[in-house]
């Protein structure tokens, strides 16, 4: 018989454990806690036995993280849960690592495909790690991409009801340090705990992406160089993989490479703040001579051709040429503008999608390629849908693939896998590169083809300013007040700033008619130009709130196209303080300061115009 599984009783988290945007983030000594980790993945166990039970039974589940504090022990946690459960193989990554991207991977690809029900991945993403800093978990369905709505609202429901959990408690810790099958008996069954390469699934996945053949020679120019920032996250050992072993770099070209619990913690050049964007990603910022505004610093002389960085979970991306910063939303424009460039759309793109507060570059693309274009709330789950359609899933669906999408937050993806993947948009700027380089004797740079996009489409300017740490009471008064104002546009217009539409945005999935509409998704102020002023509560932090403001201006392939965004956006940044009402709730006079709420502002006040600590 072997082990036994035993019922242990537990108190319900007091109001519940709610799933965010991607999965649930609390404090790590929080997630260390008595029965908080156990509640939480014996409700998902919970929730897919009510109608999943067939799939659980005797089916296999992937378990592995990005590494960070409490990542390994929370694995055996899960692994003891998971065959009290009735699972009988668990699939783990070396040393319990797998990146965001490559879970998917191994879920939709590993072995026959499609073998396991689900995964667990263990991840507070961009977020800090450490004993003191912020730990996360969240489900992966069988498609290999995150828990619909529907699914976290069945988990959520459980966890404010659950009274016990079930553990093999008497299971000795399982050694994922080693390749390897370890296979014990349980509850008279046989239970196969496989430890695998963490890389060659998802670098497989990728090879059928790219041609890596060709862009091996093109990054061997000698007047080519490039550097990847791992931010000491979970990419190392893919960035090696990729970079050195198949495209022949130099190992100097990683930066950050070397996976650590507290990604480098404060000593490093990132602070431990893995969230790849202008302000956390220094060494990179700093090697591709620019400021955290974006702007170029010195002459260029031994600037990289090329930089990019990833973030802990290795699903973000920046992307950076010399002295150059790329946006996130124009890097989604760029790739689904030049998709025929790429081997997997060498046929061209069906559908494309961004995230609501994403700049609407995109759309332009899609306008003029006819493309069908799809807005959707924040988060990855929503993505999932469009690009199931069609499939065994959604079988009344029109298919919708080949398929690109991307959020704002530095998010890009297509639908190879189920989830954001930053090494794929970083082979994917690689890959237009080496086209757009055949047969030049010159260099064509990042710069370059940035430059051609904005002559031919124009450019959506574009900032993000965020609040971090307000309190719910202030930030619910601020959505509040909008989400009144915006019924009546018209009062609310002004010269200069006529409005089109004003809405609190509601999202009703075209693919799933059985998913309820996801409502109170962020409030839009849309002018008649174009331009746009969004605000949203972030789902990402793990204490208090976040308040993120997004302002847009677009201007024509006829106009200026070279100045900064924040000289275009100012006087948006003005007109957002009026219709939030934001200074009178935000008393601070420079950046950093702490408010009477005791929020950490992420932009100042001076004569209420913003000055951004993060752009996008």
């Amino acid at each position: 018989m072997g082990f036994t599984p035993k019922v242990f009783e537990t108190v319900a988290v007091a109001g519940g454990q709610k799933p965010g945007t991607s999965g649930l983030r609390k404090k790590t000594r929080e997630f260390m806690g008595k029965g908080f980790l156990e509640n939480f993945v014996q409700s998902v166990y919970n929730a897919l036995l009510e109608d999943q039970a067939d799939m659980v039974k005797g089916g296999t589940v992937v378990v592995s993280g990005d590494g960070r504090f409490f990542n390994k022990e929370a694995i055996q946690t899960i692994i003891k849960i998971s065959v009290a459960n009735g699972v009988s193989t668990i699939w783990i990554g070396k040393d319990g690592l797998l990146s965001t991207p490559a879970v998917s991977a191994v879920i939709r690809s590993r072995g026959k495909g499609n073998v396991p029900f689900g995964g667990f991945i263990l991840s507070a993403s961009h977020n800090p790690g450490g004993i003191d800093e912020d730990f996360g978990i969240k489900y992966n369905c069988e498609n290999g991409g995150p828990a619909p709505e529907k699914v976290t609202d069945c988990i959520f429901k459980h966890t404010k009801e659950i009274t016990s959990y079930k553990s093999f408690e008497e299971f000795t810790v399982t050694d994922i340090s080693t390749v390897g099958t370890t296979t014990v008996e349980a509850d008279g069954r046989t239970v196969n705990i496989e430890v695998f390469d963490a890389a060659e699934d998802h670098v497989a996945v990728l090879k059928e992406c790219f041609d890596f053949p060709a862009i091996k020679k093109f990054v061997s120019r000698p007047d080519f160089t490039m550097v990847y920032d791992c931010m000491n996250g979970v990419q190392g050992p893919y960035a090696t993989r990729i970079f050195i072993d198949e495209l022949g770099l130099d190992a100097t070209c990683i930066l950050n490479g070397e996976p650590k619990e507290d990604f480098g913690g404060p000593t490093s050049a990132h602070h431990g703040h893995a969230d790849p964007n202008l302000t956390h990603a220094r060494a990179l910022v700093e090697k591709m001579g620019l400021d955290k505004e974006g702007r170029k610093v010195g002459n260029g002389e031994g600037v990289p051709s090329f930089g990019a960085a990833a973030d802990g979970d290795a699903d973000r991306n920046m992307i950076t040429g010399k002295q150059f910063f790329v946006s996130p939303s124009d890097s989604l424009a760029i790739i689904a503008a030049n998709a025929k460039l790429l081997p997997c759309f060498k046929d061209g793109l069906k559908g494309c999608a961004r995230s609501m507060p994403t700049s609407a570059a995109l759309d332009k693309v899609a306008e003029v390629q006819g493309l069908k274009m799809y807005e959707t709330p924040t988060g990855w789950k929503y993505f999932g849908n469009l690009m199931d359609s069609g499939s065994s899933y959604f079988p009344k669906g029109e298919k919708m693939t080949p398929f690109v999408c991307g959020e704002e937050s530095f998010g890009t993806g297509s639908d190879h896998v189920r989830e954001k993947d930053g090494m794929w948009a970083v082979l994917a700027w690689l890959q237009i590169l080496t086209a757009k380089n055949e047969g030049k004797e010159k260099l064509v740079s990042v710069e370059d083809v940035v430059s051609e996009h904005w002559k031919t489409y124009g450019r959506n300017y574009y900032a993000r300013y965020d609040y971090e740490g307000v309190s719910k009471e202030v930030a619910e008064k601020l959505m509040d007040g909008m989400k009144e104002k915006v019924k009546d546009t018209e009062k609310h217009s002004a010269e200069g700033f006529e409005l089109q539409m004003s809405d609190n945005f509601r999202y009703v999935d075209p693919v799933d008619t059985t998913a309820p509409a996801s409502e109170n998704q962020g409030i839009r102020w849309i002018m008649k130009d174009g331009s746009r002023i969004i605000f949203r509560l972030s789902g990402t932090g793990v204490s208090g709130a976040t308040i993120r403001m997004y302002l847009e201006k677009y201007v024509d392939a006829a106009s200026d196209v070279s100045a900064h965004p924040f000289e275009k956006v100012r006087p948006l940044a003005e007109r957002a303080m009026i219709l939030s009402d934001m200074a009178s709730l935000f008393p601070a006079s420079k950046a950093g300061d702490k408010d009477s709420t005791g929020a950490k502002l992420g932009l100042a006040f001076e004569g209420n115009v913003c000055s951004p600590s993060i752009i996008t």
